[in-house]
């Protein structure tokens, strides 16, 4: 017998009255009887606002993605929009990807904002995430909605919320949204729809969208080039499909092979494991059709299109899978190289990176002698900085988890321009004699050799959240003072806003918003971050090693040895 403690007891009686519908009740009622153990997982919390919006598992329940706490959700964030906005005509765009339900949810959601009286533009079927970013400045929209879970598994579901300037919330915002939402009770949200404050959009702003991307992603690459590129894409069952092979078309890339098991938009997403392209076997049907077909460059990009993973071939001609940190090197080099011989770099430009990517991005930063912005995981921090700071402009940016944004028209992860960019540079890079691989290995003789490693464990349920609260306790209370036989010379407590220079003991604050990280420095330049993810069940482990590579032809090796180290220091802290 599972022991159901009263307070989650009380969640489950609420949603026993008729604030919610007979089959709502009849469900409950059932997992009362049945299911003890995932009535307590299901109700044991409300859903939570993290790192990209809210994500949960489907269901019923305040800790699941259902029509209720997306519509408590809606509800609290129409009363807020009318608080920041008052005597103004309010609008709201909304779109969602291929997941389960994502369609019924999105009208669901459309529903509550029309019945309070908000004009709703829903897309006509599903669209990408950076789209949705676009599309909500483009029609000149108050806030906008997602529906999607990233490239969580097929159970999941979320909700991001993107605000005016087209980034998703950021402080002060999401605090207050959130307050609203919890003042809320279930039988205060307005489900009745006013129809005739939705309006139904797609080609006219796809059109738009595509065309900006290939205006923004487009780099004077000659028509030879593009026609000598030979792509391999898949969209890994995705919304991609709507978008990235239009655009590569529009920018004259004829020679675009897409994988065709992978090309039909499925929320199970049966041909992968997970459809997320940082895992290397999401591309792996990728990788064997352009072995097939002699391809030069893989792209492959998550269900809602914000995320991509490239491979390309390497020295040997063997396809390996670009992590984001390299990923984002190369593109945003191309672009700091593209500015400056146009003319127009200033040292007022910046990029902007993450605190848990490759600290390589300062070091370009300090070589093209511009600013490198750093904030918290998240684009939602990229996107702040370009509000921030109106008069710099905005190259471009990335993090770790395969991510990129080329200049500011998007204001999130944009998978779409990111390909188009990728190509760009690929085309250009084969049509001089070299090739992506090379290019980038001719950035770290330049450089310095950086080699990260990202290692995620999962800990589900009630167990696993105390468990990973646990491991972060114990890291705080007994910080690392030496890895592998390095000193540690720095830490950064970013829940804490305080960094500790270890050899002189003295301490600064962090302007950055508190976030529950650690990130330890050694004085040989290994940096190593613990963070509990925003948004799956698992903490996450970073790791970063650097050296300087002399010659190309010592990359192998000395690629190898960091590869070692890595190795050690995950051995060390017993990883």
């Amino acid at each position: 017998m599972i022991y159901i403690e009263p307070e989650i007891l009380d969640r489950v009686n609420a949603w026993l009255t008729p604030s919610f519908d007979k089959d709502t009740q009849e469900q409950i009622k059932h997992m009362i009887a049945s299911d003890p153990k995932e009535l307590k997982e299901s109700f044991y919390k409300d859903l939570e606002f993290g790192t990209g919006g809210m994500r949960g598992i489907m269901g019923l329940g305040t800790n699941r993605i259902n029509k209720y706490t997306l519509g408590k959700n809606t509800q609290g964030l129409s009363n807020y929009l009318y608080t920041c906005f008052p005597g103004e005509n309010l609008k709201v765009a909304i779109a969602y990807d291929c997941r389960h339900n994502s369609k019924t949810l999105a009208k669901v959601v459309a529903d509550v904002f029309s019945a309070n009286n908000i004009e709703v533009h829903l897309f006509e079927d599903l669209r990408t995430t950076p789209e949705l970013s676009f599309a909500l400045k483009h029609l000149n929209c108050h806030c906008g909605i997602v529906l999607t879970a990233s490239h969580n598994p097929p159970e999941y579901n979320g909700y991001k919320v993107y605000w005016q300037d087209g980034g998703q919330l950021v402080p002060p915002y999401d605090g207050e949204i959130i307050e609203e939402i919890k003042r809320l009770d279930y039988s205060e949200i307005k489900f009745e729809a006013n129809e005739s404050l939705i309006n139904y959009i797609g080609k006219a702003v796809d059109d738009v969208f595509i065309d900006a991307c290939v205006k923004n992603g487009s780099f004077k690459t000659s028509p030879e080039a593009k026609q000598n590129l030979n792509i391999v894409f898949t969209s890994l069952h995705g919304t991609s499909i709507t978008a990235i092979p239009e655009t590569l078309k529009r920018a004259r890339y004829t020679n675009v092979n897409i994988v065709p098991e992978q090309a039909e938009p499925n929320g199970d997403f049966p041909t992968v494991a997970s459809p997320n392209p940082e895992e290397p076997a999401a591309l792996k049907m990728a990788m064997d059709l352009a072995d097939k077909t002699n391809s030069d460059i893989v792209i492959g990009t998550d269900p809602d299109s914000d995320r991509l993973g490239i491979a390309v071939r390497d020295l040997d001609g063997k396809m390996v899978i670009l992590n984001g940190n390299q990923a984002m090197i190369l593109m945003t080099n191309f672009l700091l190289n593209h500015y400056k011989h146009e003319g127009c770099l200033t040292p007022t430009d910046f990029i902007g990176s993450t605190i848990v990517s490759t600290p390589m991005m300062s070091v370009l930063a300090d070589a093209y002698n511009v600013e490198c912005k750093i904030g918290l995981t998240g684009f939602k921090w990229i996107a702040k900085m370009i509000k921030d700071f109106p008069d710099q402009y905005f190259v471009g940016g990335g993090e770790e988890s395969f991510g990129f944004m080329v200049g500011s028209f998007v204001r999130d992860k944009d998978a779409v321009t990111s390909t188009l960019l990728a190509c760009e540079i690929a085309a250009q890079a084969k049509a001089n004699g070299s090739s992506l691989y090379k290019e980038l290995i001719q950035l770290y003789t330049e450089h310095g050799l950086y080699k990260e490693r990202l290692v995620s464990l999962t800990k589900k349920g009630i167990e696993g959240a105390q468990e990973i609260k646990q491991m972060m306790s114990d890291a705080r209370e007994n910080p690392l003072t030496t890895i592998v036989g390095e000193n540690v010379v720095r830490v950064e407590d970013y829940q804490l806003s305080i960094a500790k220079n270890l050899v002189d003991n003295t301490t600064e604050n962090i302007d950055i918003p508190k976030s529950n990280v650690l990130i330890y420095y050694t004085d040989a330049g290994s940096k190593i971050a613990l963070r509990p993810s925003g948004t799956e069940p698992k903490i996450k482990f970073y790791i970063s090693v650097n050296t300087a590579l002399d010659n190309v032809s010592d990359f192998n090796a000395t690629e190898q040895k960091l590869e070692a180290k890595i190795d050690a220091i995950l051995k060390d802290m017993n990883l």
